[in-house]
């Protein structure tokens, strides 16, 4: 590819009576500033305003030949920032988000619906006035970090892997309340810093409710109705809160509906979210009376269902089914009925979600 691109150079230097020499210089630093930035990660400003560090525009090689030109883009692409949408790591593909949540996702409707909605919207109208704000709450196990996974890998090329995505885990990245000032300003760095690098970042918040009290005022500029801040706009992030809040209204909601003898699928966002509004501001923790829940911050409050007995069948179907194993009944009951319920005695909603269905049918297998 190297002496590919060296022959390029003397055709355009051959071609330069089509070329004004001021646009050359000004490819040649955009060039060397993307360089720069994306392989060697030195410190720039990946969204200068400087013309002379803009991507140059098709007029430009209007003089060189066809192949020249597919030669210069194919070169410049295999460097790994080059798509239609304007950035490979970015793929927004909202098809396979809806596909994933249908067919991978068991028992949350309302999840389905409430974040397909979200997302969708977020997606499709790029000047949103504030970013994407979305709290996630529901017992262990129900389906909060998949959901998140799946967001991410069908926002981002990379999934959690990219370098769009940031995941917080807050006993693990935050755990001291004596270092909470010193965290802020962690924080607020590496968001800004990923902001900078990406035009669409996603921030997740696992085990939010552990956060320290006040910690998330830290980043509520971040997340309000602000052209920008300090000259960065945050309009195209995405923060997604993760935590066990409001699991026992949830759990609660669910079992008054089996008991009237209502669907599952009847429970409507009009029966939790303003239960699960209320518990989280009145929690302790990292929600405890912050900004963020009295500005009405939050875009929307998603709760997730406790899980019956035949969806931890279906989350023990699609763990095998990873595996390449075909499962039939009488083992997926079997895999079922080594979970915990509660209440314990009705045995109707699993304790332990689909979490541990992929470390329990180690147990199954011959």
């Amino acid at each position: 590819m190297l002496w590919r691109v060296l022959a390029l150079i003397c055709a355009l230097s051959a071609e330069a009576h089509f070329l004004q020499l001021d646009s050359i210089s000004n490819v040649s630093a955009y060039y060397f500033n993307y360089i720069y930035c994306n392989i060697w990660e030195g410190d720039c400003q990946p969204h200068q305003d400087d013309a002379s560090l803009q991507v140059p525009s098709r007029d430009l090689w209007a003089g060189l030949s066809q192949d020249s030109v597919s030669l210069l883009q194919r070169w410049y692409c295999s460097l790994g920032q080059c798509c239609e949408s304007g950035d490979c790591r970015v793929t927004n593909n909202i098809t396979g988000l809806a596909k994933d949540l249908h067919t991978k996702l068991h028992g949350q409707h309302l999840v389905q619906s409430v974040v397909l909605k979200a997302i969708q919207g977020f997606v499709n109208h790029p000047e949103s006035n504030k970013p994407l704000t979305l709290s996630f709450h529901g017992w262990s196990g129900t389906g909060k970090n998949f959901v998140a996974r799946i967001i991410a890998e069908n926002l981002y090329r990379d999934g959690v892997k990219s370098e769009c995505v940031r995941l917080f885990i807050a006993p693990f990245h935050f755990p001291h309340a004596r270092l909470v000032d010193t965290y802020k300003g962690q924080l607020r760095e590496a968001i800004r810093d990923m902001v900078l690098r990406c035009p669409q970042t996603l921030f997740i918040f696992d085990e939010a409710e552990k956060l320290h009290p006040g910690f998330i005022d830290a980043i509520k500029p971040y997340m309000d109705h602000y052209d920008n801040v300090d000259g960065v706009t945050y309009r195209r992030a995405i923060f997604l809160f993760l935590s066990n809040i409001g699991g026992a209204a949830i759990n609660d909601v669910a079992l008054d509906f089996w008991h009237s003898g209502q669907n599952r699928e009847d429970i409507g966002m009009e029966d939790l979210e303003h239960r699960l509004r209320a518990e989280t501001m009145d929690s302790q923790g990292g929600f405890a009376q912050s900004e963020l829940m009295s500005g009405h911050l939050i875009d929307f409050f998603v709760p997730f269902l406790p899980l019956e007995y035949r969806h931890v069948k279906l989350c023990a179907r699609d763990a095998y089914a990873a595996r390449g194993i075909d499962a039939d009944e009488a083992t997926l009951d079997e895999v079922a009925k080594a979970m915990l319920y509660v209440p314990k005695e009705e045995r109707l909603f699993s304790a332990q979600g689909c979490k541990s269905i992929p470390q329990r049918i180690n147990f199954f297998l011959p």
